[in-house]
Formats: C-alpha cells, sequence, structure tokens
C-alpha cells in the first residue's frame, strides 16, 4: 500500500527500485515452478543436482531489502550471484528430466538419458549459441517446448537464428508457417555490451533474424518442433516498410489478427485501439516520460519517490516508426529517443498487445535523477477509481487522494497515489475496460482520469536517508568502460467490454509468469521421432485443469511425498461463469500414478488442516452477521475430487 512515515516521504520508489532484479527474480520463481514439476515428473534423482539451490536463493531474495531493490549494491550483486548458481543447477534438472521423459517410452525409471538438451536463459537479448550454430545436413534442430500450466496453451516462439532457409516441421512431419524478422540494432547493442559483461565473451557476430512459429502445447506436458535446412530457396516475404512511405492516410493500422491498434503517421503515437470481435473501440495514447528526482533533506532514492515537482518530462512527442507486418505477428518499432525503444506485437491469435521496452542507459550528465513512466491516456470516464491487485491474487479498488478508513492528507499528489503492481492495473467506465499486466513487480497509479500509468526505471544521484546508504545509480561494466544499467522488459495491453476483462487478466497473468520452457538439442528427425516421445502430458489425455484454476506448487519432498498447490484464480462476483465453485479431479491429473494417501494441509503445509486452531474475532460496531464465502468441501477418498472456492487456495501432501 501507499505509506509515508512523515511529509514529503512516501515508501513508493521501492516497488520500481532495480527492475532488472524484480524481473529476474520473477523470471526464475516461474523457472522454479517448471523446474520442480519436471524434477518430480522424471523421479527426483539422488545424488544428483535439484532445484533446491535455486529455491533457497528465491527465498533469501524475498527478504525485505533484497527484491525490493533496498540493499546496497555489493549485496544485490550477492543476491543475483544465488540465484544464478541455483538456476544453472535446476537448468541441469530441466535438461536430464525433459531427456528422460522423452526418451522413456516404455514407462520405466531413465537414468542416463542419451540426448542432452541445453536452454538460453539469454534468450531476450538474442543469446542462443543452439539456435544460432548452422544445422548440419541431414541433422535437425529439435525444440521441446514444456508447458507448466495446467491448460492447453498455444504460442508463438521467437529464436535467433542465421539462416532465412528454415523448415520448421510439427511432430506428425507436416511443415508450418513460419515468419522472419531482422534482428533490429538496438537488440543487436545489447547482446554485444552484456553478453561481454555478463559471460566475459564478446560477441563479434549476432544473429541475422528472429524466426518465429506458432506451438501448441498439452497441459504439464511437451511438444516437440523440428527444424531443418530446407533444400532450394524458400520465398519469403519482405520484412517491414516505414509508416512515412504511404502517406494517403493519417493513420495505419496493424494487427493480423482481432485486435488492431492505429498509429499516427506524422508523430508515430499510438491513437486507438480495436477489437474487431468484441467492437470494443478505445481512443488511445501512449508515451514515455520521466519524473526529475527530487534532491533535498528527503531525496528521493531507493526506498522514497518523490519527484521534484515539476511536470513530467516528456521523452517526444515525435516518434519514428517501423512497422513489420507477417502471417504470425505485425510489430511497430518506435525510437523515442537515444536511451528508450519499444516494440509492440500484435499475435495472430491473441487479443493483447505484447509491449517490449528497453530502457537505458539513463542520462544523469544533467545532475538530474530520473525515473522513467510508460503513460497510456485512455478516452475514458474513470471518475477517480483504477484497480491493483495485491499480490497478483484479488483486485483492489483505489481512489485517487482518498481512503475508507480515514480522512487523508495527500502531501505527494503523484508518489502519494502510487501502488504496487504484481499482476497489473486496469480501469473502467460505463463501457469498457483497459487493462495492463507486467511481467515484474513494479508500481503504477492513475493521476488523472482515464491515465494509466507504470514505472519501468529509475536512477538517482542522492540517498533518500532511509539507510541504504549510497544512491540507486546502477552500472554495469565491461573492463573499464561502465554505463548505465539497461533494462529490457515487458507490458501487456488490453481492451475488453465492461466485465469481461477478468477472464483476459487472469489467463494471460497465468501466461506471462509461466512461459513455455524451451529446450533445444540436435537430432535427426527421423531417429528422434523412432526413439522419443514427441508429444505427452502427465494428466490424462483428455483431462485439463478448470481454466478459473492454477496448479501453483508440484513439488517432490526429500521424504518421497509430493506437495500440491491448487490456486483459485477469480474473486467472488469477478466474473459471471468463472467465480464460482470449481472441481479438479485428481485422479486424472496424474496419468499412470495412483493415489494411496492423501492430507490437507495449512498453507505453509507445516501442520495438517484439521489441526489448525482459528480465532475468532469481534469487531467493533459489526452486528456479528458476516458474508461467508464460498470455500470447498473436504475430498472424498474415493472420489479424490478437490473444490475450491472463489480465491481459495489448498494445500495437500500426496503419496503415489
Amino acid at each position: 500500500m501507499t505509506t509515508s512515515h512523515r511529509r514529503n516521504a512516501y515508501w513508493t520508489g521501492f516497488f520500481t527500485s532495480r527492475p532488472a532484479l524484480k524481473g529476474y527474480v520473477r523470471v526464475l520463481s516461474g523457472f522454479y515452478l517448471a523446474s520442480r514439476q519436471l524434477e518430480f515428473l522424471a523421479g527426483k534423482k539422488s545424488p544428483g543436482p535439484t532445484t533446491s539451490a535455486l529455491g533457497d536463493a528465491l527465498g533469501i531474495a524475498q527478504h525485505h531489502d533484497a527484491v525490493t531493490g533496498t540493499a546496497k549494491q555489493h549485496t544485490t550483486n550477492d543476491y543475483a550471484k544465488r540465484l544464478a548458481i541455483g538456476a544453472s543447477e535446476a537448468e541441469v534438472v530441466v535438461s536430464s528430466s525433459l531427456s528422460c521423459l522423452a526418451s522413456r517410452k516404455s514407462g520405466d525409471q531413465c537414468t542416463k538419458p542419451a540426448s542432452t538438451f541445453s536452454q538460453c536463459p539469454l534468450l531476450n537479448i538474442s543469446y542462443c549459441p543452439p539456435t544460432e550454430k548452422g544445422i548440419p545436413e541431414g541433422k535437425n534442430l529439435v525444440v521441446a517446448a514444456y508447458n507448466p500450466l495446467g491448460w492447453n496453451r498455444t504460442d508463438i516462439i521467437r529464436i535467433p537464428v542465421n539462416d532465412a532457409n528454415l523448415i520448421v516441421k510439427d511432430p506428425l512431419g507436416n511443415a508450418i508457417t513460419v515468419q522472419y524478422v531482422n534482428l533490429d540494432n538496438v537488440t543487436s547493442n545489447l547482446r554485444k555490451f552484456y553478453t561481454e559483461a555478463y559471460l566475459g565473451q564478446s560477441s563479434k557476430q549476432v544473429p541475422r533474424y528472429w524466426l518465429l512459429f506458432q506451438v501448441t502445447v498439452p497441459p504439464l506436458g511437451w511438444n516437440t518442433y523440428f527444424i531443418s535446412r530446407a533444400a532450394g530457396k524458400v520465398k519469403r516475404r519482405k520484412g517491414f516498410f516505414l509508416a512515412a512511405d504511404s502517406p494517403q492516410d493519417k493513420t495505419v493500422e496493424v494487427g493480423p489478427g482481432n485486435l488492431k491498434m492505429s498509429f499516427s503517421r506524422t508523430t508515430g503515437q499510438l491513437k486507438r485501439m480495436y477489437n474487431s470481435r468484441t467492437g470494443v473501440d478505445v481512443p488511445i495514447q501512449q508515451s514515455f516520460l520521466w519524473y526529475g528526482s527530487m534532491v533535498d533533506t528527503q531525496s528521493s532514492g531507493a526506498y522514497i519517490f518523490r519527484p521534484n515537482g515539476a511536470q513530467p518530462n516528456v521523452v517526444s512527442r515525435s516518434v519514428p516508426i517501423k512497422i513489420i507486418r507477417g502471417p504470425l505477428v505485425d510489430e511497430v518499432h518506435q525510437q523515442f529517443n537515444s536511451w528508450i525503444y519499444q516494440v509492440t506485437r500484435l499475435y495472430i491469435d491473441k487479443e493483447h498487445a505484447e509491449v517490449e521496452y528497453t530502457i537505458g542507459p539513463i542520462p544523469t550528465e544533467d545532475s538530474v535523477g530520473k525515473e522513467v513512466i510508460s503513460r497510456m491516456t485512455a478516452n475514458m470516464v474513470t471518475e477517480k477509481v483504477f484497480y491493483t491487485d495485491s499480490n497478483g491474487r484479488d483486485f483492489l479498488k483505489r481512489v485517487r487522494d482518498y481512503r475508507a478508513d480515514w480522512s487523508l492528507q495527500v502531501n505527494e499528489p503523484v508518489a502519494g497515489n502510487y501502488y504496487p503492481l504484481n499482476l497489473g492495473i486496469f480501469i473502467t467506465d460505463k463501457k469498457s475496460e483497459f487493462s495492463v499486466l507486467v511481467d515484474r513487480a513494479t508500481g503504477g497509479a492513475s493521476i488523472k482520469d482515464g491515465q494509466v500509468e507504470i514505472m519501468l526505471h529509475r536512477r538517482m544521484l542522492a540517498d533518500d536517508g532511509r539507510g541504504v546508504g549510497e544512491a540507486l545509480d546502477e552500472s554495469v561494466c565491461v573492463r573499464d568502460n561502465c554505463e548505465g544499467l539497461t533494462v529490457r522488459g515487458n507490458y501487456y495491453l488490453s481492451v475488453n467490454q465492461l466485465g469481461a476483462g477478468a477472464r483476459w487478466r487472469r489467463t494471460t497473468g497465468q501466461e506471462v509468469y509461466s512461459p513455455l520452457l524451451l529446450a533445444f538439442t540436435q537430432e535427426k528427425l527421423e531417429t528422434w521421432t523412432e526413439s522419443h516421445l514427441t508429444k505427452s502430458t502427465a494428466m490424462e489425455s483428455d483431462y485439463s485443469l478448470p481454466l478459473n484454476v492454477a496448479l501453483i506448487t508440484l513439488q517432490e519432498l526429500d521424504d518421497g511425498s509430493v506437495l500440491l498447490r491448487l490456486a483459485h484464480l477469480y474473486e467472488e462476483g469477478e466474473d459471471a461463469e468463472y467465480s464460482t465453485l470449481a472441481k479438479v479431479e485428481l485422479k486424472k491429473m496424474f496419468k499412470g500414478k495412483s493415489i494411496k494417501q492423501l492430507k490437507e494441509m495449512s498453507l505453509s503445509a507445516n501442520q495438517e488442516k484439521l489441526e489448525m486452531k482459528k480465532m475468532t474475532w469481534k469487531v467493533e460496531g459489526e452486528s456479528g452477521k458476516t458474508h461467508s464465502p464460498v470455500r470447498g468441501g473436504p475430498v472424498d477418498a474415493s472420489t479424490l475430487v478437490v473444490e475450491l472456492g472463489p480465491m481459495e487456495i489448498r494445500t495437500f501432501l500426496l503419496k503415489f
């Protein structure tokens, strides 16, 4: 929540401080969830690499001075180092588990899989050695995509390649649609600098293209795709055109699917979002701005957000724009200035926009700290109201400059209305909803009606006096060449009819948190298909979790028992269909396994639910009659069906 311990000292800066560390923690949290699933499905090996080191590092990173971004730089470096060590060990678990599961046709335990997969943690800056190297004659690049979600999903994969003459085949040998996008200079430069900074390897050559193709993957399962060089020359569509090349229209519309976005040809700025399926049409503008950081007796710093009182600086009112069209995705590239670059992607089967921003190094030669935001301004009458998530779960109603419990006086009209975002933020009017989802913890607000802003990066020159003892001024060095930290991340935009946005926020929120896990190797297609399962799921083939239920833990413990947590994703009244009692059939969740014991536990799994004692509170001013939320009943030992009421999380220990 928004708090201040004195006038002008609102602790809303740490919602965004150290966005790269926040992003790393979020990425590895999703990876940890998936790697624990694979560790369980393949059978935990002892001795051998485990996911425990990553779990420990993520646990330490939850410290109130870690993921918050309020530690000294050398301490933050140590958190990141522990995470990297844990992640590299978990990668070994993922590689061996996937190899084992795919090659185990008979169902017996495999100890040493024949194939070895590799993964690409730096894929976001195009660094992926197994996809960049040439594919030998007669061989294929084998791409295994694992889906940690409990339902079927279709996604577009992007991998860096150097060959524009490739064919992608599904497990049945059918060639599927591909699209090439040239690697942009911003990504190329990022890759060169950061691979040397992180890996000590200079990238003299960078990949020429992104190769895109669509994959469909079953719940708690994987699918395999095969990439090979085409025998002849493949015809390729032209990659892009400059918006200014066709000046007869004042706007240019992009989007290969139902969602369309219109951009101005003269200014390069977003003008509207339109969904042709639902008819929702919202005029909307997006721009980057930065708040100058206050330097005073109370400075802006790692904890405190305190703008210097001036209006935020608009980065650019006219933006060079480049548009790329293709069968799978349309991209809009915008260069806002020398240190802010944005790519907006609209995919064929998705009704939202994926926005990738690259911000940095933030310049401070003018001796002014800068706190960078993306601001979306919609033509909506919102009457001071907006909604932000609480720990990624329920959405809370926020009213600008107001608290229901007490008379609020806001001394900092911007910082005093910022809230933490883990999942996202949305606004509504009488017809529509406009939603923004984020890929990491950050801060956001609606400072004026119809506006949504999210803070994406901060760099200051003064300490805020809250104990850090140094300015939040992150830099990265290659030998003696040091520059301010560049951050690359994503946010996601959607427009919906009033009351219909929850489904998009809940489903897409899970997909953002749990992306497909990709693993790569090389082998002949025929050899691979003869000796491997190319597609499989841990569940019964005709079963998936209900769309309002998420699998948030599936982990084999040291004693051989299995920890399972299931969460209902919706609040009561949030959606007419999905804010209802959900049922999960455990027998169908675990194909080929028989559950011999089930115990329901407390959320932290340290005591049985039957032993828990709850305190009864008397609340002043209440009559004693309170609304009882819908809750799932006891689990029948014969049917093993788990019920979940809205927002309910249930935890079980299973023995198979």
